[in-house]
């Protein structure tokens, strides 16, 4: 009779095994039907936790490149009452950088959802070309507003993406739904800027290098260190999911250092940036 109850027991245990692994392969199918990778599907996990990548954030209070974000956000004031007061008396506004501001936005507004997103990411690509601010001002990283950005016509990658956010903000895209983030590169621990924009709960990234958008969760090659949104810059927290997402690549993801300052530049611009042509793109380090 021991013996029999100890079988028993036995195939009890073997048959919810088998049940566990049947859910498991079923679920890893499902999400292979998507085509989302095991990392894609943890992160896509972590997105109803309501941040671009599924990662929580806490508040950076003093730093470099918080008095940075403080001076960016000063001369965005700026350039918001400017736009402002064209968006009042378009024929007296003085400011062709404004005028043209305005124009994307209101263009962008007239759309909904991902298509007001395309647009915005669509027209400050074109409308900016890509340099270093080495070569533009002589120094290794400078954060312009979007007037000046436009103005230039030139900037490198946290322009674009200061510009883009506040043009999102402009036509009518809630401060809930719009962050700037900052990428390290997991081969080189270089910084990239983008802006993620959510539309019915998914977060969506507006890049430089790319007309076309793609969500949070296709992005694997970069970890988000830093987040930006209205209340100020935040570090990003859950070191463990950028372990699942690159360890079994052998790639280790740099902690963000809050006293780092961080530089972000851009080399080896396209050679050719065209409408017609989704898929140019320039090296970001």
């Amino acid at each position: 009779m021991s013996a029999l109850l100890v079988s028993l027991r036995s195939r009890a245990w073997a048959v919810a095994f088998a049940v566990v692994a049947l859910i498991v392969i079923d679920h890893a199918v499902a999400h292979a039907e998507r085509g989302l990778t095991t990392e894609q599907s943890i992160l896509s996990a972590g997105k109803s936790q309501g941040e671009p990548f599924g990662l929580l954030t806490v508040a950076l209070p003093e730093g470099p490149l918080v008095a940075k974000w403080r001076d960016a956000e000063r001369a965005i004031r700026g350039d918001i009452n400017i736009i402002a007061d064209c968006r009042a008396d378009i024929s007296n506004c003085i400011s062709p950088a404004a005028i043209q501001f305005l124009k994307i936005a209101n263009a962008a507004s007239s759309r909904d959802g991902l298509a007001r997103l395309g647009e915005i990411n669509r027209a400050i690509n074109l409308a900016v070309r890509p340099v270093s601010d080495r070569a533009q001002y002589g120094v290794d990283d400078h954060w312009t507003s979007p007037l000046a950005t436009l103005a230039a016509g030139a900037g490198d990658c946290e322009d674009y993406a200061i510009a883009k956010l506040v043009a999102l903000h402009e036509a009518g895209v809630s401060r809930d739904n719009v962050r700037l983030i900052i990428m390290r590169e997991n081969a080189t621990g270089e910084d990239h800027a983008v802006v993620a924009a959510r539309v019915d709960g998914r977060w969506h990234i507006l890049d430089n290098r790319f007309f076309v958008m793609v969500e949070d969760a296709e992005i694997s090659k970069y970890t988000p260190v830093f987040a930006v949104d209205a209340e100020g810059i935040k570090r990003v927290q859950q070191p463990e999911i950028a372990v699942a997402m690159h360890g079994a690549t052998g790639s280790e993801a740099k902690p963000a250092n809050p006293d780092a300052d961080v530089t972000i530049s851009t080399i080896a611009p396209a050679s050719a940036m065209t409408e017609a042509d989704d898929s140019w793109y320039v090296h970001v380090m």
